[in-house]
């Protein structure tokens, strides 16, 4: 499976930008997706998960009411919709696939597939 994150960007505080990543493949229905991040200096974090039939999430819980993950399985992408941004959002942010759930927060070991990233700045 091979993943393409884009919508990144520049945005001021308080803006909103919405993050997509698309599956190749036909089995992107049978993975478990998620959004990571990481800032500089700082080691990449769990934002967002969902499930594959995209009924449940997780979320961390400082981000919980500011951003939203979602999925089209027709379209084999999997969205992080991100509101009311703050400059602490600042990082790459990166989309991965996982076959298996543990525990929340999943291990990152868990994910088998990433994507390149996508960088996304807030300014103040």
């Amino acid at each position: 499976v091979q993943l393409q994150a884009s919508g990144g960007g520049l945005v001021q505080a308080g803006g909103s930008l919405r993050l997509s990543c698309t599956a190749s493949g036909r089995t992107f229905r049978s993975y478990i997706m998620g959004w990571f991040r990481q800032a500089p200096g700082k080691e990449r974090e769990t934002v967002a998960h969902i499930t594959r039939s995209g009924l449940n999430t997780h979320y961390t819980n400082s981000l919980k009411g500011r951003f939203t993950i979602s999925r089209d399985n027709a379209k084999n992408t999997v969205y992080l919709q991100m509101n009311n941004l703050k400059p602490e959002d600042t990082a790459v942010y990166y989309c991965a696939a996982s076959i298996k759930f543990s525990s929340w927060p999943p291990p990152l070991t868990e994910y088998v597939y990433w994507g390149q990233g996508t960088q996304v700045t807030v300014s103040s």
